[in-house]
């Protein structure tokens, strides 16, 4: 079981940047893939990017370009960085260590970060 921990969240006006942090516990963190959703008020938690444990990558179409996931095996940690935000963006991010098929299509597992607020707003 890995145990996940959220952090980097705030308000941040359209355009700005911020950079979410996961850090997680446990010894299987390099050999999971690792995924950050969000649940932005009123819908459904909706995948954003995952990340392979060899660090491929794959985005929702509502973010690329604009959003970076990373990792660093050595800290246990996975990032998010996130730049020219839109009020749409706005959401609890959640992180998740999970699997990902060879199509590259993201299974998440069973756990799960406490989530971070984001706010984007003038």
């Amino acid at each position: 079981q890995v145990q996940l921990v959220e952090s980097g969240g705030g308000l941040v006006q359209p355009g700005g940047s911020l950079r979410l942090s996961c850090a997680a516990s446990g010894s299987i963190f390099s050999i999971v893939a690792m995924g950050w959703y969000r649940q932005p008020p009123g819908k459904l938690r909706e995948l954003v990017a995952h990340i392979s444990s060899a660090g491929n990558t794959n985005y929702a179409d509502s973010v690329k370009g604009r959003f970076t996931i990373s990792r660093d095996n050595a800290k246990k940690t996975v990032y998010l960085q996130m730049n020219s935000l839109k009020p749409e963006d706005t959401a609890v991010y959640y992180c998740n260590a999970g699997s990902r098929y060879s199509s590259g299509t993201y299974n998440p597992g069973g756990s799960w970060g406490q989530g971070t607020q984001v706010t984007v707003s003038s």
